[in-house]
């Protein structure tokens, strides 16, 4: 971390990675996992807890994934972060050297806004996804994946680069009930419990990428048709503090 301090002050910002929140020791047996302060929250709240980079984590609660999928949507959850990686990002460049890596409007964010992003390599693809907030103590806080720190954290120590234009990310709903295999690129994709169909994101060549633009995609060697829709695929429905 001192080498990375030292790379991006002469930048004029300053990058400072701090640890996840304090954890506490597993038994010997499951020494090589930690846990977090909501831990023991997790284990009474019925959490069927597995191993993910490094940390004792609930893959699923007692209801199904579709009820919290819809209990999300319809009320609203929280998300434990505190086993994730968390970036302060300081000094009078900290927006220029984000929107160097993001594509995100981050000059735009009002104090204590955040926007979920996507960090991207020299050619415009996708690395990792991350939160950005704009903090009123004038910092940036970033909040990227436990999964991918070391690489995130060296993405943030390259040279500002061109982000290049490769394309358009779209989304596409695929017209049969079958999983989504876009011949391009992918950058996720799943079923929607809410739209009751299977819904993907995908980087089309521009021309493509209007809405209602019907695409032919490959579905476990199988061609099928599929069709460009406007994003969020379901209207959001929460509030934010003004």
């Amino acid at each position: 971390m001192q080498r990375a301090v030292s790379v991006v002050a002469r930048l004029g910002f300053r990058l400072q990675a701090f640890p996840p929140a304090l954890c506490r020791p597993l038994s010997c047996a499951q020494e090589v996992l930690r846990r977090t302060p909501l831990y023991d929250f997790h284990l009474a709240h019925g959490g069927k807890m597995v191993a993910f980079a490094g940390w004792s984590l609930p893959v699923q609660y007692r209801d199904s994934h579709t009820d919290s999928h819809l209990h999300t949507r319809q009320h609203c959850s929280l998300f434990d972060v505190s086993h994730m990686l968390q970036t302060k990002i300081l000094g009078s460049d900290r927006v220029k050297l984000m929107e160097s890596l993001v594509v995100g409007d981050i000059a735009e964010l009002r104090p204590n806004q955040g926007t979920l992003s996507l960090f991207t390599n020299e050619a415009g693809g996708i690395l990792d996804d991350l939160i950005v907030t704009n903090t009123s103590e004038g910092h940036l806080y970033v909040v990227s994946n436990a999964g991918c720190w070391e690489k995130d954290l060296a993405l943030m120590q390259d040279k500002v680069r061109e982000l290049q234009n490769q394309g358009r990310d779209v989304g596409l709903e695929v017209l049969d009930n079958a999983l989504l295999a876009l011949q391009g690129t992918v950058t996720s994709g799943c079923p929607s419990p809410s739209l009751k169909k299977n819904v993907a994101m995908g980087y089309v060549p521009c021309e493509y990428s209007r809405p209602g633009t019907m695409l032919l995609v490959e579905v476990r060697r199988k061609q099928q048709m599929a069709v460009v829709s406007k994003m969020p695929f379901v209207p959001t429905n929460y509030y934010t503090l003004k």
